[in-house]
């Protein structure tokens, strides 16, 4: 899967195609997803030839932004792939309006439950549909109140307590893990090597902390200034 256009893409499929297969002698499939905005980027291939000698790659690429204008399709399409890209377009049109995105999350949660599949599927597609359509913790709530009463009424106990916790937790680990990972490359363009001392603070830090460094990360003129800043 693919999020942004990348010239080097096509290469990395060849790469990873050949390696699969090197590895363990079958034949190999690659496909790929691109959940990018770029209506004109489409890679397929990617190839050389030298002395006679051939060496290409074909794959298959579904774009996610060539569904938009289907979501009625979707909706009614029983693959779970359809959803999870139904909340990939909705994400995205949805991304200056928490309101809305609400209103599409929660009613991508009601066609879930109403599937019926098997508990471990819908709680796998409700941990997808959770994480890409990120809600304000006082609408995150609400939506909680919303499943909670339709679990009641519909007589169906998908997501326990304990299981929420979990999804809660994974949550905002994933959020903690993706602000380091881009602090750090904030760091490392503006100042160089990030020392080995400053790596294990990150590593060790809150959410809110690593947000706060990102902040002084801007403005600061020396690596030191950012963490110097913050109170502990």
């Amino acid at each position: 899967m693919q999020g942004s256009p990348q010239a080097e893409f096509a290469e990395r499929m060849f790469v990873y195609n050949y390696r699969l297969f090197d590895r363990y002698h079958r034949p190999v499939a690659s496909i790929a997803l691109l959940a990018d905005q770029s209506e004109g980027w489409h890679p397929s291939s990617f190839g050389f030839e030298v002395l006679g000698c051939e060496h290409t790659l074909k794959f298959p690429t579904t774009k996610l932004l060539d569904f938009a204008g289907r979501e009625t399709e979707l909706q009614a399409e029983p693959n779970p792939f359809a959803l999870v890209t139904l909340a990939h377009l909705l994400t995205k049109a949805t991304r200056q309006d928490m309101a809305a995105r609400f209103a599409a999350k929660w009613k991508l949660i009601q066609l879930l439950y109403q599937r019926r599949w098997e508990k471990q599927r819908i709680i796998d597609l409700f941990v997808v549909l959770d994480w890409m359509m990120r809600l304000p913790e006082p609408l995150a709530q609400e939506l909680w109140q919303n499943i909670d009463l339709l679990e009641e009424q519909e007589q169906m106990r998908y997501v326990s307590s304990v299981e929420r916790i979990g999804i809660e937790k994974g949550r905002e680990q994933g959020l903690q893990q993706g602000e380091a990972l881009a602090l750090q490359r904030l760091l490392r363009k503006r100042f160089g090597a990030i020392p080995p001392e400053i790596s294990a603070r990150i590593a060790a830090a809150s959410l809110s902390e690593i947000e706060g460094w990102f902040d002084q990360a801007i403005e600061a003129g020396r690596i030191d200034e950012v963490f110097g800043l913050i109170a502990h």
